[in-house]
């Protein structure tokens, strides 16, 4: 139970408690009931108690959807039974009718709108419905495209035209990392926490924090496919069991490494390209660059030139394990 809650409901009781004794000096016939009494809003204290522990993570927006069910049912309860329908009628029956009408039509639109209060956002006082698969495209980011880092380049640079969705389990999971014990671990929570102030500084850049009610059970990538599969979002992650797991339940997802893939430039014998040489070759006269993919450039003639950038001529591409190792022959100084 939670500490600062303990005195608080502690204290509730006991002034139930005491209600129930006092009520005894406004009624003089209860005199010789005064023990009675107190242990009677004891009681009712108590069940007051257990009701608000049974409704524990019931968030605002369940309060909301709730009293929006609720209205609802209330007014198609009334248009019904204002109709000539019950005009006529013994007026007991009629009574128990529009008695249970209201019931059924009240509990209909409290659980239909539980069962879709992640569809919508009821700000209060205003209604308003925001229908993310219509007006904005959303996209669900996990811890790993946070860790990876690349996302926040991805979009300062544009190319995600959609509203960011964090749920707060993977802000709490980022946390757990950074606050790890192990070196590698924490320099990963913390470089995620950068990027995430990375992605709040970029102008124009829808980012929400989403305060999820998925299970607490459920483990974190459940959790995200169930998010996005409500949300009818994508899901951005560099995660491969995540994605195919996702792409089992017909969530559509963004994998950051599928996209550094795609836009890997393609070099054929003959191509011009400009590259900045930063180290020495080990072959006289070799110069080193290196492209945006960590594929190796080694221009011939151009060891005088090593921390400018040069345009070189392809002479050969071969495969290499990080990518590509490409030789060139040195052209001229770049303007």
């Amino acid at each position: 139970m939670n500490k600062t809650l303990l005195p608080i409901r502690l204290v509730f009781m006991v002034l139930c408690a005491a209600g129930g004794w006092l009520v005894c000096y406004t009624i003089q016939e209860w005199d010789d009931y005064r023990l009675r009494a107190t242990i009677i809003g004891l009681l009712i204290g108590v069940l007051v108690v257990l009701v608000d522990i049974m409704l524990k993570g019931f968030s605002l927006r369940g309060l909301s959807a709730i009293t929006f069910g609720l209205a609802v049912g209330a007014v198609v309860a009334f248009f019904i039974s204002s109709s000539p329908l019950f005009e006529y009628g013994d007026p007991q029956v009629v009574y128990l009718f529009r008695l249970a009408l209201f019931l059924v039509c009240s509990y209909l639109g409290t659980v239909i709108a539980l069962r879709g209060k992640d569809e919508f956002n009821l700000v209060i006082p205003y209604v308003r419905f925001v229908p993310h698969d219509v007006d904005v495209p959303l996209v669900v980011v996990d811890t790993s495209a946070l860790i990876d880092g690349r996302v926040a380049k991805v979009c300062e640079a544009g190319f995600i035209n959609a509203a960011l969705v964090i749920p707060r389990f993977v802000l709490t999971e980022l946390q757990q990392v950074a606050d790890s014990s192990d070196p590698l671990r924490q320099a990963r929570g913390r470089r995620g926490l950068e990027v995430l102030n990375d992605l709040r500084r970029i102008k124009n850049l829808d980012l929400r924090i989403h305060e999820s009610e998925v299970s607490k059970r459920q483990d974190v990538d459940a959790k995200l496919i169930f998010l996005a599969q409500s949300m009818r979002a994508k899901l951005l992650t560099t995660d491969y069991n995540l994605a195919k797991m996702a792409e089992f339940h017909g969530v559509p997802w963004l994998n950051l490494n599928h996209l550094a893939a795609a836009l890997r430039q393609e070099l054929s014998v003959g191509d011009t390209i400009e590259i900045s040489l930063v180290k020495l070759g080990k072959e006289e006269g070799q110069a080193v660059g290196f492209f945006e993919d960590g594929s190796m450039v080694v221009v011939n003639a151009a060891r005088s030139y090593v921390g400018r950038r040069v345009t070189a001529e392809i002479t050969s591409v071969l495969p290499s394990a990080g990518g590509k190792m490409v030789f060139a022959r040195f052209v001229g100084e770049a303007a």
